[in-house]
């Protein structure tokens, strides 16, 4: 118990070193279980994680959808995207940010990524709201906020890793993501409103197109349309795994980029080294994780734990309240993928033993950490957004983003308060 409260205590000491957090997670897993159990012991277990983790069939996942990410990215399919959006909602007061929102989570359903979605969005909507008067705040906080829909809308890799983790149904998990999502949209869009409400100055209405000129805006987001069906579709009508359904999506965006014109030789080569490039990393901090967690197991941490839970076996919300405050406190620190891969195995046997779901459970979890993408002082997606829009204060862009994670706040209460929204559609999932 002691041993696992003092890795915590140095990892976290660690972090706030602003040293990488794969890279902490490695030094501190590997030194826990030199002290636990033997310094040999932990290097042959540090060599196991890597080989195993690099060999696992179910996690070619993750580099195959972030390859189909970049394909779609790298196609002018978000500026289709917001064009089909803006056609329908660009004359309302801020409808260019609410356009932003939707295209965003348009984009979500094809690219997996919340920095890549933001980082997309905001070349595409910035100059638009610009345009139109759009405040700084406004138009930057719509992207950064609509950005976080990339790790909930499927494919996720988020709840890839979840699903590896706990060894829950990707597909079911994909499925449960669906709604939240939409529903994550929704909250958007009132968060607008409620900021135009109060500011109307900083939403201008943009003009109204013709039904016409709107029919056309839509017919040219066939695209994502169609790969999104084969994708989803397969993986919920039991017709490919998801490892079958990425290595599909990633040659029908690689196909879809081709036809379009926009594949040169150059621009593959950049592809293909941003996906390597983004897994090695992606795989790096699993690697951490995984002997973190082994290393928290070697303890007596987790039966600690689990006797603690049986004590509370009469009003488990609270131990769920419990750990929802510890996301929270914890996304002000580290980064969305790190949060996860770190608390998940200590927390899902927990959440296991007191009868929760393990699907709306992964929900949750990858909703509270959106939150985290956009509040202080991590907020990856506003980062993300400082470096494409340098001439954009930080405190801008927060201060743009709160309603948004306020609005993030009432839907986390919403799906955590009603488990069925997460587990009504994964019931048709073969």
């Amino acid at each position: 118990m002691i041993e696992a409260l003092a890795g915590m205590a140095l990892l976290l000491f660690l972090a706030f070193l602003r040293i990488p957090v794969a890279f902490v997670m490695i030094i501190v897993g590997f030194l826990g279980m030199a002290y636990v159990g033997t310094p040999t012991g932990a290097l042959y277990n540090v060599g196991q994680t890597a080989y195993d983790a690099a060999i696992n069939y179910e996690l070619s996942v993750v580099p195959l959808f972030v390859l189909m990410g970049n394909f779609v990215a790298r196609s002018r399919l978000a500026e289709e995207l917001y064009n089909a959006s803006n056609a329908f909602l660009g004359h309302r007061k801020g409808g260019l940010a609410m356009a932003t929102v939707v295209a965003c989570g348009g984009f979500s359903a094809i690219c997996g990524s919340s920095l890549a979605t933001a980082a997309t969005m905001s070349k595409v909507a910035m100059p638009s709201m610009r345009r139109y008067g759009y405040s700084d705040a406004l138009a930057s906080g719509s992207i950064a906020a609509g950005g976080t829909l990339g790790i909930l809308i499927p494919p996720s890799v988020l709840l890839v890793i979840y699903g590896i983790l706990t060894q829950t149904s990707i597909g079911k998990l994909f499925a449960a993501g669906v709604l939240p999502g939409l529903i994550g949209v929704l909250f958007y869009l009132l968060a607008v409103r409620f900021t135009i409400w109060r500011n109307p100055a900083a939403g201008p209405s943009a003009e109204r197109q013709s039904w016409p000129e709107r029919m056309r805006a839509l017919s040219s987001v066939w695209g994502v349309v169609i790969l999104f069906g084969v994708v989803m579709g397969g993986i919920y009508g039991g017709v490919f795994s998801p490892t079958e359904a990425a290595g599909i999506g990633a040659i029908g965006a690689f196909f879809f980029a081709l036809f379009r014109g926009t594949l040169t030789w150059r621009l593959l080569f950049e592809i293909l080294e941003e996906s390597a490039l983004t897994t090695a990393m992606l795989f790096t901090i699993l690697i951490g994780a995984l002997l973190f967690a082994n290393f928290i197991n070697l303890t007596d941490f987790p039966q600690a734990l689990l006797a603690l839970a049986a004590q509370f076996s009469d009003t488990p919300w609270l131990v769920i309240l419990a750990i929802l405050l510890i996301y929270l406190i914890l996304g002000c620190v580290f980064e969305s993928l790190s949060m996860i891969l770190l608390t998940v195995p200590i927390f899902f046997p927990l959440v296991e033993q007191l009868g929760y779901d393990p699907i709306w459970f992964g929900i949750v979890v990858v909703v509270i950490t959106e939150i985290s993408l956009i509040t202080p002082p991590v907020g990856l997606n506003v980062f993300v957004l400082r470096g494409v829009l340098p001439d954009v204060k930080t405190s801008t862009i927060f201060r743009g983003v709160t309603a948004f994670w306020v609005a993030d706040l009432f839907r986390l209460a919403l799906i955590a308060l009603v488990p069925l929204l997460s587990l009504w559609l994964p019931a048709f999932v073969k």
